[in-house]
Order: structure tokens, then sequence, then C-alpha cells
């Protein structure tokens, strides 16, 4: 069966960034299972698998617009440390939920100051080429479950 929306995929895949490195991979687990069509993995990739079937192999190039975006400058910001009483401790690395004027978005702390701390609400992959091998493990028409929730049943 050919990948075509409402169709459920299962892959196996490794993400790996410009320098080679892996950045995800699901060696070792069970292959991702997806709803094609429904906007469940980023825009790139279910572009370039549109229309491959049960078998077929390919590697891809996803560029930052079709994948997290560009990383945005603006999303990293200052904040009052006083934003942060009450936690034992903030760190970099540390990851939050925040309000923003666009609703909930999750933060990275990427700086710890004197007074302020260097947030960054850029996802972690944002700017970056990302490089997929990826094979397709099985293609089956979605149910009308599935169809109406936009997800693979569980």
């Amino acid at each position: 069966m050919e990948i075509k929306p409402n169709t459920v995929v299962s892959i196996d895949y490794t993400l790996t960034g410009a320098d080679g490195q892996i950045i995800d991979t699901s060696e070792g687990r069970e292959p991702l299972v997806y709803l094609h069509g429904h906007g469940n993995i980023i825009p790139g990739l279910e572009k370039a698998i549109e229309g491959k079937t049960e078998g077929d192999e390919l590697a891809v190039s996803v560029e930052p617009e079709e994948a997290y975006g560009p990383y945005r400058e603006e999303l990293v910001q200052d904040v009052p440390k006083s934003a942060f009483d009450g936690m034992d401790k903030v760190e970099p690395g540390m990851s939050f939920r925040a309000e923003s004027s666009a609703g909930p978005m999750t933060v990275t702390v990427r700086e710890v100051g004197e007074d302020t701390v260097k947030v960054d609400g850029n996802h972690m992959l944002a700017g970056q080429v990302l490089n997929f091998k990826v094979a397709v493990k099985d293609v089956r028409e979605a149910s009308e479950d599935e169809k109406s929730e936009g997800a693979v049943a569980e």
C-alpha cells in the first residue's frame, strides 16, 4: 500500500545533524507509528515519504523551514531570576513551560546570571538541517476512529 493521507505508517529512522552525529533513532526500539497527512511528524519528512511503500528506504535532508523553523533570536530573553523563586535550583539545560503572548511554550535555560536567567524558546533543532535515513516497515489504511482523532489508536 502506498503512503498517502489517512494511512498509518510504521518507520524505522535515524536522524543526524550536519556534523553526522546521531540526534535520534528508532534503533533498538519499536518503529515510529503515525497517521500520515495529519501533521504528526515534521512536514519535510512527511512530504518526502508520501508515495513510498512498505520496504522502501530513503535518505532525506529536511531544511529548517520544513522542520522546526529558523532559529529566532527574539525567542532568547533575559528574565529576572525572581521569576524562578520557589525553585531549589535553576541550571543551564533545564526546561520549563512558560506563558507567552502566543500562548504556552517550552523554554530552555541557557545561562544563569547574578540577577537574570537567559531562556531560549526555540526548539532545540530550530535552524538545523535534519538528515533522516528512513525504512518504511508497514503501511495500512487508518480506521475511522483514527481518521476522526487525527492520531493512531493506542
